[in-house]
């Protein structure tokens, strides 16, 4: 499988960091899963909404230079649908099949913008709770651990 998630923001805390090194070292055996990290903007002070509408502009932007035409583009995005472990699994090996890149988008404390969820094939929730972004990364790359780990038939804890 050859992924990768494009995320805004870098991981701060040493347990989020050391849990996606963790999980991004397990999943080299599966095939190639690159970490894209952009810089979060800062929201000014007091932001109206077309301060906010800005900086989700320019970090779509930064986002969407990063994604190729090819790329299978999915957004993560609290209105997408939830899926199964198992389904999520079915998922990834369907499109490994097609032989694109798989890009999954995190996007900043704002959300993404509209150009980049636009730009997505589709979009998937991890909960209908909110988490952190950084959580959210820790999660995801955990599902696609699991996912590989279903498909090649290995066992994994339920």
């Amino acid at each position: 499988m050859t992924a990768a998630i494009v995320c805004v923001g870098r991981l701060r805390e040493k347990y989020y960091a050391g849990a996606a090194a963790e999980y991004l070292k397990r999943l080299s055996r599966f095939g190639k899963m690159e970490m894209i990290e952009l810089p979060d903007l800062p929201e000014p002070a007091n932001a109206s909404d077309a301060d906010r509408a800005q900086v989700m502009e320019k970090e779509g932007q930064n986002i969407l230079s990063r994604l190729k035409p090819a790329d299978h583009v999915i957004a993560l995005c609290i209105d997408g649908p939830q899926l199964s472990s198992e389904a999520f699994a079915s998922r990834l090996s369907d499109l490994e099949m097609q032989g694109k890149r798989i890009v999954f988008v995190i996007g900043g404390s704002l959300g993404l913008s509209a150009a980049v969820v636009k730009r997505a094939d589709e979009k998937l929730s991890l909960s209908k709770m909110t988490f952190p972004h950084q959580l959210a990364r820790v999660l995801l790359l955990e599902q696609i651990y699991r996912g590989c780990k279903i498909n090649a038939g290995e066992r994994y804890h339920k």
